[in-house]
C-alpha cells in the first residue's frame, strides 16, 4: 500500500515539476520578445507597394537611415483607414517602424511630401515607377544610402517641376555612378579630343565612356544624345532636344543592362510611351 503512495506522490511531482518547467519557459520566451522588440525611426520613400492578405501590404522602403528595407503595414487597404497615405507610391514620410528581429512594421508615419503631381499626369507617372524601381535594383539591404535617397527625392521633385524626362536621365546617370556602373560623358577616351559639336560619336559599353566615330568601335550615338548625357553629368553641353533625350534613354537602357544584368521593366514602358 505505501509503495502505490509512493508512486502516486512521484507522479504528482513530476505534473507540478512539469507545469512549473513550462511556466518558467514561458516567462523566459516572453522576457525574450520583450527585449529583441524596438521601434526605429526613419526617413523613407514608397518605392513599391504590394497587397498582402485581404487588408495589409508589403512596402519596400529606400531610407535615408537603413538603406533599403521591406515593411508590413497593416488595414491600409480598408476605408477610412488612418495609414492609408503611408502605403501610397512615392510617399516621402517619418515612418515609426516596430522592429522585431528581421522584420519591420509600420506603426506610424508623417507624411513630409506625397509628390501627388506624378499621380495626375500618366507620363510622369511611368517616369517614377521607372526611377523607383532603379532605386530598388541599385540598393541592398540594411546598407545605408543616403546619397541614392537624396537623388530618388531630388528626382521625383524634378518630375513634379517640370521634364520628367530629363529628371529621369539624371537620375539614372547619377544612380548608377553612385553604384559603380557610371559613364563619363567627357572628352574621347582615345585621343582625348573635345566631343561637343561633333554629329556622330561612339560609346563603348564595357567602359562607360565616349569616343570620336574614328577612333572608337562601341555602340554608334548621335551628338544629340551626348548633349543630353552631358547635361545629366551637369557639365556645358549644346542644345538639348526632345529627340536626343529619347535617344539617350535608349542608351541608358541598354547600359543599365548590361551593368546590372538586369532590364528595368519600368523604363522600357516609359520609352514606350512617349513614341
Amino acid at each position: 500500500m505505501g509503495g502505490i503512495y509512493a508512486l502516486i506522490k512521484a507522479k504528482n511531482i513530476i505534473k507540478h515539476g512539469a507545469a512549473r518547467c513550462r511556466f518558467a519557459t514561458r516567462r523566459k520566451s516572453e522576457k525574450y520578445d520583450r527585449e529583441i522588440y524596438m521601434e526605429v525611426k526613419v526617413n523613407a520613400l514608397v518605392l513599391r507597394a504590394a497587397d498582402y492578405g485581404e487588408n495589409d501590404k508589403i512596402l519596400t522602403l529606400l531610407t535615408a537611415e537603413r538603406g533599403k528595407l521591406s515593411a508590413g503595414i497593416k488595414g491600409v487597404k480598408k476605408a477610412g483607414a488612418k495609414l492609408k497615405f503611408a502605403a501610397q507610391p512615392f510617399c516621402l514620410a517619418e515612418y515609426i517602424l516596430a522592429c522585431r528581429g528581421s522584420r519591420y512594421t509600420v506603426v506610424q508615419a508623417s507624411e513630409s511630401e506625397s509628390f501627388y503631381d506624378i499621380r495626375c499626369d500618366i507620363s510622369k507617372f511611368y517616369a517614377a515607377s521607372a526611377l523607383c524601381e532603379a532605386a530598388a535594383a541599385l540598393t541592398y539591404e540594411d546598407d545605408p544610402s543616403p546619397q541614392m535617397f537624396l537623388s530618388a527625392v531630388e528626382g521625383l521633385r524634378d518630375m513634379c517641376a517640370g521634364d520628367e524626362s530629363f529628371a529621369l536621365i539624371k537620375f539614372l546617370a547619377r544612380a548608377l555612378s553612385l553604384s559603380g556602373y557610371g559613364f563619363s560623358a567627357g572628352a574621347c577616351s582615345e585621343c582625348g579630343k573635345d566631343l561637343c559639336g561633333e554629329g556622330k560619336l561612339r560609346f563603348d559599353m564595357s567602359s562607360g565612356s565616349f569616343t570620336c566615330w574614328d577612333c572608337g568601335t562601341g555602340y554608334g550615338v548621335s551628338g544629340s544624345t551626348y548633349a543630353v548625357l552631358r547635361a545629366a553629368e551637369g557639365r556645358p553641353c549644346s542644345e538639348i532636344t526632345d529627340d536626343g533625350k529619347k535617344r539617350a534613354l535608349r542608351l541608358l537602357r541598354e547600359f543599365y543592362a548590361l551593368k546590372t544584368d538586369n532590364r528595368c521593366v519600368g523604363l522600357s514602358e516609359f520609352i514606350r510611351l512617349g513614341e
